[in-house]
């Protein structure tokens, strides 16, 4: 097997057992909510806690696989987020429940810039759409993965056992460090002395170096953190949306989220197609554009088959963009600070757009579903101004 499918395999691996360790607490909480007599508010802290770890991690272990070389943090990554998973499920307090998390959040922030990076530094650049869509659906094939085991695992052992099998990526960690070789350009990177001196300086001080990077970290970390709070407003609450204004069973409304998790796996594939053949600049504003068109109509949808064919579309557009951010903020960097910048911008768009759900839930007790979905319509386009203003000619995908 030749270099770039072992870093797409690693990558896309390393992601949907994040992906499965994340979704784990979304099945588990009501549990560990009864489990610790907590209010909502209290356990609804423990998803926050993991997003702040995540944006601690991606900083961290950024700066760490820019400077020792990519696999050998990657590893490291997945290790402290499997030990982090494991140890939730030994928990006695909701306080240890914090700390456990917060350590899975560490690991869990740290390896996406690291595979995205990988990716880009091995695929060539009129193939880094699609590479970096491959892995990107990674996510969604962990949010199947933790369906699947919960169903299993949580009706007969209960929620602790689940975070124990948070502990098998331990073994997928030493697999692909005996059979993935360095990235070949971090290594050049590193022979040069040139850049091994400049590897030397704080990495995070080189994503504002001048006002031109200043202002395309900052516009970068806007598009990420819309990505991120449309795809938390969306699938947090417009199950619980839709059973209220059309009237659906549970039932029905997890047979929307599957019809819309279909939409945004087929999304992410396409967009990944589109930005190698069209262009990253082109590829955003058509999905941006498209995304608020289709979040904002969705809220006018009646009947059944509308609002499985809608929430498909929705999430084809919005969710599909996910697909490229890798490849999007990789061209924007040189090797010596891609993993930092990586990690950096995309868990700063996790923390911050993480709370977004906190927002949709205040429009949706004080007005209705039409506001909230006119909400994030205005989000993806301010993402669009926002992309705009990324120069052209500093695009190399």
């Amino acid at each position: 097997m030749d270099y770039r499918k072992k870093t797409v395999i690693a990558s896309v691996a390393g992601l949907t057992l994040e992906g499965m360790d994340i979704m784990f607490i979304s099945f588990a909480m009501s549990m560990i909510v009864a489990h610790f007599h907590l209010d909502l508010a209290t356990g609804g802290l423990i998803s926050s806690i993991t997003n702040m770890g995540m944006l601690a991690g991606g900083v961290i272990f950024g700066i760490l696989a820019d400077k020792f070389g990519r696999v050998k943090i990657f590893t490291y990554t997945i290790i402290l987020f499997a030990i982090g998973t494991a140890l939730t499920g030994l928990a006695t307090s909701i306080e240890q429940i914090y700390i456990f998390r917060f350590i899975a959040g560490l690991g869990a922030g740290g390896e996406y810039g690291i595979g995205m990076a990988l990716v880009a530094e091995a695929w060539p650049k009129n193939k880094q759409g699609r590479a970096s869509s491959y892995v990107s659906v990674g996510a969604q094939y962990g949010v199947i993965l933790a369906a699947l085991l919960s169903a299993i695992i949580l009706p007969t052992l209960g929620w602790r056992a689940l975070f124990f099998v948070g502990v098998l990526p331990v073994i997928f960690a030493f697999i692909v460090r005996k059979n993935l070789d360095e990235s070949p350009e971090w290594l050049a990177a590193r022979k040069d002395q040139k850049a091994a001196n400049k590897q030397e300086k704080g990495k995070l001080h080189q994503l504002f170096e001048t006002p031109r990077t200043a202002i395309t970290t900052i516009s970068l970390a806007i598009m990420a953190t819309v990505q991120i709070a449309g795809y938390n407003g969306l699938m947090i609450w417009l199950p619980s949306m839709l059973q209220k204004s059309q009237g659906l069973s549970v039932s029905s409304s997890a047979l929307w989220t599957i019809s819309t998790a279909v939409g945004m796996i087929i999304g992410m594939l396409t967009f990944g197609q589109f930005m190698d053949r069209f262009g990253a600049k082109r590829s955003f504003g058509v999905f941006l554009l498209a995304s608020a068109s289709a979040v904002f109509l969705y809220s006018y949808a009646q009947g059944g088959a509308a609002v499985l064919i809608g929430g498909a579309i929705v999430g084809f557009f919005s969710n599909g963009m996910f697909a490229g951010y890798g490849a999007l903020i990789s061209s924007y960097y040189p090797v010596q600070v891609r993993s930092t910048a990586t990690n950096t911008i995309f868990n700063f768009g996790r923390a911050v757009g993480g709370l977004s759900p906190i927002l949709v839930g205040y429009i949706l007790q004080n007005y209705d579903m039409t506001v909230a979905m006119a909400y994030l319509a205005v989000l993806y386009c301010l993402s669009f101004v926002v992309m705009l203003s990324l120069k052209k000619e500093k695009f190399s995908i």
